[in-house]
């Protein structure tokens, strides 16, 4: 028997995590401890207690023939105390112990005889152990102590960059490992539609985007879990990051926080850029928080309230000039009720409110016309109840999440972007983008889900086995209302110095500056829809301003002929099953989760049933030596990516807004497209249509260098298939535009007879992948000797053929877009090759801290771009050539993934003051972020005939310049 067995319990932390399933069990962790004399010899029969100020209950259990104490259920803390006592030992205790969720931690504390003559016990060991032997999973626990100690956002998508692997992103979702980070639509880069979000088990992903959905207080955090690989089966999400934030709870003393902070201009230095020199903002959040026993011992409460607000002058860019000055104001609510009516039955009610009012854009490049008021959040709420029996725990509950994000136009002028090519170079945004916004939107993202979870511990001949089980019901809505503003038209125009101008070079010259609605995609529609041969498109000729809006030439235009509400669901279904079993210093995870989907259109009619999809997940963790110490792994699975609502809009938008594309031919506007109404489908599920998925492999080696160090390191491998893609079968099937080609589909491809008559279908994209690789080197010093600190650095090999993210893109209607077409398959935008990452901690004796983090990386991809449709899109050949068996301008070699901004580094510090008044302990920081002042460059334009306002490849946002951040608490 080895010195020091692995841990071999997992916790009450059940879950379905993701956009499959919503609701995690109970969020409590757990620990392994063995008690053991000088000599290393197991002692049997010592009562070992644990109890923290800030947890709800405590734990005791008698350490086994083996001197092992198994304790489960324990809330999140830091605060823990280990006592441990018995007829031939010396009481003791130690302090400071952590439990994090969802870990197995093992600790090892070897105590004196009662004959020792000792008044009291030293304890040998760690108070927190650094590697969890029987996981398997990647990524970092974010604790209250790391939060409260280092210069961050305050906020739990600011946590996120504390992870190592998690790439740069200032709107709060970032991109890990092989999650997309870049977006053809607008060229964005640094926002990640992969990602899975929690807040105390409630699903708060936005289901129509992939993107956080909801906001708290983030002094109501507890600890934060970000999972980046080796997902076990429990737990949906994987292609991206997994974020699960546990809040604090109420105990039996009555506990609390109030505090202020604030930043302003008279805090931050100059602008370098003369685009943002008149920009400024100031800023300021308040919050207070209490909890505390309502009856000792049974129920509890814990709640909050937090205004946050901010004030922007936004700067034109092409002037330096403040353009407008807006407010973003949020009030955070939250409220939890603990009712522990038995020591094994607890039921948590869990309320929290986001309801926010921006009254404008702050982003610099959107001009004043085009500015909308925005109006977002929503009430979420969670009941969960579980019960344990010796070896058994059952978990049940049900959630509710909603979320606001309406728009209103501050211009409800009729829209009318225009584009330039005679005087391409001196077209600015100003005179690209006319008239308001377009359009009023009103939209609710909801979510409900009921949920059961069981846990199974048996202890057999065999190993020791956890068995984790679990079913989630879960309904996503997708509430959209859509009103055009001025005459009930979008319009995209050309400038009146290019009149005359033919559909062929309107469609094709990639030098045009501004936005192009109209391709040789269209061509067969067009024809059909203005009644002239499809030979004739490309020398239709566009010349005329009648009823243009602002007098430039119509080419194209999209009217609203009806506007009405519509509601479109996803629902659900998840079964995982989970077993862990640890022989000796082997632990196995043998896991699988089967999830179904199925969407129905705005009628209540179901449109399409996913099958079930099977992932499997394995890993097997190897305890080098026994004592807990050292660990090697391997991890394979599976992780599918449920398509959002968004598609389901696509294609079940039967009762809702209809508008129709027109094009200026002849002396009048021809429709040649419908969207949306039954009259013409605007899509279908193909019958073939598969679920995305990506499948990981990983390998990994951790060791103890000390009892306080930590070194892990970790390869990954991805591959991304059956990605999600709409396809215009007029191009690929029999008799289309790729007949006879190698690029051909038949009908048969996507479960077809005959063509179903709608505008596209949405379906499997044939040839389409995303491959990664990637190591990942860790460097851990835990809190001893009044220092702390993590280092990592990230390699990122991404390279692919798509980018698309079960959104309907372009890939299927443009044939050298197609995957499989020249060119396509390089380096993937918006990777990030190279990420460093150091941060750390000094208390001083006096109560004084500092803390700092320094971010580096290499830069971000991006593609040599034209404009077409609004998305960015690769410069193509200018001469033909045929591929395949067809003669085509092809994407041109050099142009994906070509061009990187620079890299660059950031330091931010913080520097902190405690000090006690009587009963209450007050916290003064200062936060200095950027503090060398070092205003790199983060996003270069990417269109080569450039935007209007920045010329191809030059530097159009840059790092904030340093500012400083104060705040103040009170905590009692």
């Amino acid at each position: 028997m080895n010195n020091f067995r692995n841990s071999l319990t997992a916790f009450a932390v059940a879950a379905a995590l993701g956009l499959s399933s919503t609701v995690m069990a109970a969020e409590t962790g757990g620990l392994k401890i063995k008690v053991t004399d000088k000599n290393g010899n197991a002692i049997a029969g010592a009562t070992v207690l644990v109890k923290a100020p800030d947890a709800l209950v405590s734990k005791t259990a008698v350490s086994d023939a083996e001197g092992y104490v198994s304790l489960r259920g324990l809330d999140a803390s830091n605060q823990y105390t280990v006592s441990i006592n018995g007829s031939d030992i010396q009481s003791f205790e130690a302090s400071d112990v952590r439990v994090i969720t969802g870990k197995s931690l093992n600790l090892n504390y070897a105590v004196s005889t009662a004959d020792s003559g000792m008044e009291t016990i030293t304890v040998s060991g760690r108070a927190i152990s650094a590697i969890d032997t029987t996981s398997a999973t990647t990524g970092m626990d974010i604790t209250l102590d790391m939060t409260e100690s280092l210069p961050t956002g305050r906020s739990y998508q600011s946590y996120l960059q504390l992870t190592p692997g998690v790439k740069p992103s200032t709107g709060g979702n970032p991109s890990s490992k092989s999650g997309v980070n870049y977006s053809d639509a607008g060229g964005t880069t640094g926002s990640s539609t992969d990602n899975v979000y929690y807040i105390d088990g409630v699903n708060v992903t936005d289901n129509v985007t992939g993107t956080f959905g909801g906001n708290i207080n983030s002094e109501i955090i507890q600890e934060q879990q970000v999972i980046t690989g080796a997902i076990p089966a429990k737990y949906a999400g994987g292609s991206g990051l997994v974020s699960r934030v546990v809040t604090k709870s109420g105990s039996n003393e009555f506990h609390g926080s109030v505090n202020y902070y604030l930043q302003n201009d008279s805090l931050v230095s100059d602008y370098e850029s003369p685009t943002k020199s008149k920009s400024g903002f100031s800023t300021f959040d308040t919050a207070v928080t209490l909890g505390g026993p309502i009856i000792k011992d049974e129920l509890w409460f814990f709640a909050s309230y937090q205004i946050k607000n901010r004030e922007d002058d936004v700067a034109d860019p092409l002037t330096g000039e403040v353009a407008r000055s807006v407010e973003n104001e949020s009030t955070l609510g939250f409220g939890k009720l603990t009712w522990q009516a038995t020591e094994d039955d607890r039921l948590v009610f869990t309320y929290f409110s986001d309801p926010t009012d921006v009254s404008g854009s702050n982003a610099f490049d959107t001009l004043t016309n085009r500015d909308r008021a925005r109006k977002q959040g929503g009430d979420n709420f969670k009941i969960d109840y579980s019960h344990a029996w010796d070896d058994l725990v059952i978990n049940a509950g049900y959630m509710s999440h909603e979320s606001e994000l309406s728009d209103v136009a501050k211009d409800k002028s009729t829209r009318n972007d225009v584009a330039f090519l005679t005087n391409a170079s001196s077209a600015t945004q100003t005179s690209t983008d006319l008239g308001g916004l377009g359009s009023d939107t009103l939209r609710n993202r909801n979510k409900s889900s009921y949920y059961v979870n069981a846990e199974y511990y048996l202890d057999t001949d065999y190993g020791y086995h956890t068995i984790e089980a679990g079913y989630s019901a879960e309904t996503n809505e997708n509430i959209t209302n859509s009103v055009y503003t001025g005459d009930g038209a979008q319009y995209t125009s050309i400038a009146a110095a290019d009149a005359g101008v033919t559909f062929d070079v309107y469609a094709n010259d990639p030098a045009w500056v501004g936005t192009i609605d109209l391709s040789d995609d269209d061509a067969q529609r067009i024809a059909d829809g203005a009644g002239i041969d499809v030979a004739d498109v490309p020398n239709i000729v566009f010349n005329s301003t009648a009823g243009n809006p602002t007098g430039d030439v119509n080419a194209y235009r999209i009217i609203q002929t009806q506007q009405a509400e519509s509601k479109l669901e996803t629902k659900g279904q998840t079964f995982y099953i989970q077993d862990s079993v640890t022989i000796d210093d082997l632990t196995l995870n043998v896991g699988l989760r089967a999830e179904r989907w199925e969407h129905f259109a705005s009628t209540g009619a179901s449109i399409f049933t996913f099958d079930w999809d099977i992932a499997h997940r394995l890993s097997a963790v190897y305890d080098i030596n026994g004592d807990g110490d050292s660990k090697v792994w391997a991890f394979v699975g599976r992780y599918y990516d449920p398509v959002r609502t968004d598609m389901t809009s696509f294609a079940g938008n039967l009762t809702g807004s209809v508008r129709e594309e027109q094009v200026f031919v002849n002396g009048e506007w021809a429709t040649f497209r419908t969207r949306g109404g039954v009259a013409t489908q605007d899509a279908f599920f193909a019958p073939t249509t598969k679920t995305p998925y990506t499948d990981e492999f990983l390998v990994g080696y951790s060791t103890n260098l000390t009892e306080d160090t930590n070194i892990s390191v970790t390869y990954t491998n991805r591959a991304t298939r059956d990605i999600l893609e709409d396809y215009d079968l007029g191009v690929y099937t029999e008799g289309g535009q790729l007949w006879g080609s190698d690029l051909a589909l038949p009908l048969s491809y996507f479960g077809y007879s005959e063509n179903p008559g709608s505008n596209y279908v949405l379906a499997t994209l044939e040839g389409g992948k995303r491959d990664y690789q990637g190591i990942e080197v860790t460097f851990k010093k835990l809190r001893t000797e009044n220092w702390s600190m993590l280092a990592s650095y990230t390699y990122n090999d991404a390279e692919g053929n798509s980018n698309s993210d079960g959104n309907a893109d372009l890939q299927g209607d443009f044939y050298y877009l197609d995957p499989r077409a020249p060119n396509m398959y390089d380096k993937q935008p918006g990777n990030v090759e190279h990420q460093f990452k150091i941060l750390g901690t000094y208390y001083f004796d006096n109560g004084f801290e500092v803390g700092g983090i320094y971010n580096w990386n290499s830069g971000t991809s991006y593609n040599r771009a034209t404009n077409v449709y609004g998305r960015l899109l690769p410069l193509r050949e200018t001469a033909s050539y045929d591929f395949g068996g067809y003669d085509g301008t092809w994407i041109a070699p050099g142009n994906v993934a070509s061009e990187t901004t620079p890299a660059y580094g950031t330091l931010d510090v913080r520097v902190k003051y405690t000090h006690m008044f009587g009963d209450f302990e007050t916290e003064f920081f200062l936060d200095i972020f950027n503090i060398l002042d070092d205003q790199a460059v983060v996003e270069e334009e990417q269109l080569v005939a450039g935007s209007g306002t920045f010329a191809f490849g030059e530097a159009k946002d840059w790092v904030e310049p340093r500012r400083f951040y104060l705040g103040a608490k009170v905590l009692f």
